[in-house]
């Protein structure tokens, strides 16, 4: 969640300089290259999954890889930050609904309390502790772009449940960004972008494409993958309240901006809601 949240910051203030899918795509180029060792290493077993699976593989490579940050990076050309983490606030109750709908989890009232207890937290952190703030909040269609994001990541994280068990967690990784980046790559062909005229941006921007490489890319997701195959998608899902925390410590580091109050009282009850989630008796 941690790096994440830089997803978010980096995604909004380099909006007007890196176009959505040049960042996306150069993003997952970076992470591919970065996995590669893994691809070479275990091609054989991957290839042979890849075969007999590759429907399920397709579909959660276009999910996880080709649209989800894509369609959050479109969204943070229109809309602020705060915007996209108050609907990004909503994943963990898309998780509940899918894992509801698609495996038949049933949500338990702990679970429950402990989401909407987060929920409305990160309202109030990221409104900055005045209720007034909230009439000052205006959408955009950048919002729209955001909330497909925020659905198409809940579905992923819930079907990851379908992928091979025969791949580890780092081999369905690197599956799925090989099998996202091509998609990927079609897109960005036919929206007419040139990939040697858009080499001159990540020389002129390495360490971003680094950073959504490395941290925002590999380990984020590998965590993530860890994450849900250790306690499940539900309480896996719970950790995204935490964003909207990160992302003001983050700015406080590297924007300038002020902690306030509201941040310790806000990261308390975040806490807390977490914990609810996280110490119910039944573990997906």
């Amino acid at each position: 969640m941690l790096f994440w949240s830089g997803n978010f910051i980096i995604g909004r203030f380099f909006h007007a300089d890196i176009q959505p899918l040049q960042l996306a795509f150069f993003r997952w180029l970076g992470a591919a290259l970065i996995v590669s060792p893994v691809l070479i290493k275990n091609f054989k077993n991957i290839y042979k999954t890849f075969k007999k699976h590759y429907i399920i593989l397709n579909i959660l490579s276009i999910l996880g890889i080709t649209a989800f940050n894509t369609l959050l990076y479109i969204g943070l050309q229109d809309t602020t930050a705060t915007n996209a983490l108050i609907i990004n606030s909503s994943i963990p109750v898309l998780i509940l609904f899918f894992s509801f709908l698609i495996l038949k989890i049933p949500i338990n009232t702990k679970q429950l309390i402990g989401i909407l207890f987060s929920s409305i937290v990160v309202i109030y952190l990221i409104l900055r502790g005045e209720l007034s703030n909230l009439l000052t909040l205006s959408f955009n269609h950048g919002d729209l772009w955001v909330v497909s994001s925020s659905v198409i990541w809940a579905l992923y994280s819930v079907s990851i449940k379908f992928k091979p068990k025969n791949l580890s967690d780092f081999e369905f990784f690197t599956t799925i960004v090989y099998i996202g980046l091509f998609w990927l790559f079609i897109i960005y062909k036919l929206m007419g972008y040139s990939f040697i005229a858009d080499l001159s941006i990540t020389q002129k921007y390495y360490p971003v494409f680094i950073y959504v490489s490395l941290f925002t890319s590999v380990l984020s997701f590998y965590f993530w993958h860890k994450g849900i195959h250790e306690i499940g998608a539900n309480k896996t899902g719970q950790f995204t309240h935490l964003m909207p925390l990160f992302g003001a410590i983050l700015a406080y580091i590297f924007l300038g901006e002020r902690l306030h109050l509201f941040h310790i009282i806000g990261a308390i009850f975040i806490g807390f809601g977490i914990y609810l989630s996280l110490f119910s008796k039944k573990v997906e």
